[in-house]
């Protein structure tokens, strides 16, 4: 691979220029060689920009991930040219990994396979989990980098010694629950820089650099789902879809769905309920049965989740803990037993089995697990 070299040092100056007026600074202690996760988006662009400033030598790398088709998401393929161009602007190398087939293997084929067997995937917990900081972290550690640095809303926490991952300042982008399986080993070579910041700020320096993402929407899209044929689409052509039966909690028929395959706990739109005036939800769906059994709101609470493949920053907790069960819900008091299942200290909404739930005291991630049912 050959990488684009255009100016580093004019336009290195200009980006010192512009951005010396914030106080804000996120050294990863003296001068080092940062590999930046470039997507395409400000975010990204603006770590990198960051790195500069902070006087490191700067990479940038774009991960080809899907090979399919593809009109939203990340890593499209004008998200690759958005990312060299900014490169091409900040002065610095810009690389394309390909991570096409890995993808495949550990996100897509176990997206489908979840689906199969009823539970709800997260896969862009997947592809963080397995293929940015697994492969990439250790592709990173091989060529002699000395951080991978990637554009997410976190922040890293050393207080105590030890490093644990932390909300980033942004709230409303805070990214740590799609990161809670980063262990103390991973941190110690990761760097977030733009964790401290709000994203106003972030498009304030971006635009003041001039970077082409200055002012590109957001997308949060699963990139491997076309907008034009859906995830109904896209599941057909690899596993067959089949009707269910919607019934009450008494057994009794009330409705159908197109695909039990479809349907997640918690779901209330696209079922045919014969236009029951109630609102009804689907709390329990059974994929051998052909069957999801639907409620109201009071029926889809749960005093807990059943836990599975648990990630833990440090040791093992035991104790109150607040659980987060969505990128950006809220998060709720509970309590972790001996055997790390989770009991809420006030009944609260079924969470989707396949789904992630993540555990913090305060905006610290002490870890977190995959819901594999509610217990009662």
């Amino acid at each position: 691979m050959t990488p684009d070299r255009h100016g580093a040092a004019a336009r290195g100056a200009a980006w010192h220029s512009a951005a010396a007026a914030s106080p804000k600074r996120y050294g990863a202690g003296a001068r080092s060689r940062v590999l930046v996760a470039m997507s395409g988006g400000v975010d990204s662009s603006v770590a990198a920009a960051l790195c500069l400033r902070e006087g490191h030598d700067v990479v940038g790398v774009t991960l080809k991930l899907w090979g399919g088709p593809q009109d939203q998401g990340c890593c499209a393929v004008s998200d690759v040219d958005d990312a060299r161009r900014v490169c091409q602007q900040l002065g610095i190398d810009h690389f394309v990994f390909n991570y096409a087939a890995e993808f495949e293997r550990d996100v897509v084929e176990p997206y489908v396979d979840a689906h199969r067997h009823g539970l709800t995937p997260n896969p862009c917990i997947a592809c963080n989990r397995h293929v940015k900081f697994d492969m990439l972290l250790d592709r990173a550690r091989r060529l002699g980098f000395d951080r991978l640095v990637t554009g997410h809303h976190v922040r890293i926490s050393t207080q105590g010694g030890g490093r644990r991952l932390q909300r980033g300042a942004d709230s409303a982008k805070d990214q740590s629950y799609v990161l809670y399986m980063l262990s103390e080993a991973d941190l110690a070579d990761l760097w977030f820089p733009v964790g401290d910041y709000r994203k106003d700020e972030l498009r304030m320096l971006a635009a003041e650099l001039g970077l082409r993402t200055a002012h590109k929407p957001e997308s949060q899209d699963v990139c491997f789902i076309t907008e034009a044929a859906g995830r109904e689409r896209f599941l057909a052509e690899r596993i067959g879809l089949h009707p269910a039966e919607l019934v009450d909690a008494a057994g009794q028929r009330v409705g159908t769905a197109p695909a039990v395959e479809l349907v997640t706990v918690g779901q209330r739109k696209g079922l045919d309920l014969g236009g029951a005036p109630q609102r009804r939800y689907a709390v329990d769906v059974d994929i051998a049965a052909r069957r999801v059994t639907v409620g109201g709101a009071s029926e889809l609470a749960a005093p807990g989740v059943r836990l599975v493949d648990h990630r833990w920053a440090g040791e093992p907790v035991e104790g109150d803990v607040l659980a987060q069960t969505s990128a950006h819900g809220p998060a709720m008091p509970a309590h972790l037993d001996a055997e790390g299942q989770l009991r809420w200290v006030e009944p609260q909404r079924r969470v989707a089995a396949g789904q992630a739930v993540v555990f913090y005291t305060g905006d610290e991630v002490l870890g977190g697990a995959t819901a594999a049912g509610h217990l009662t």
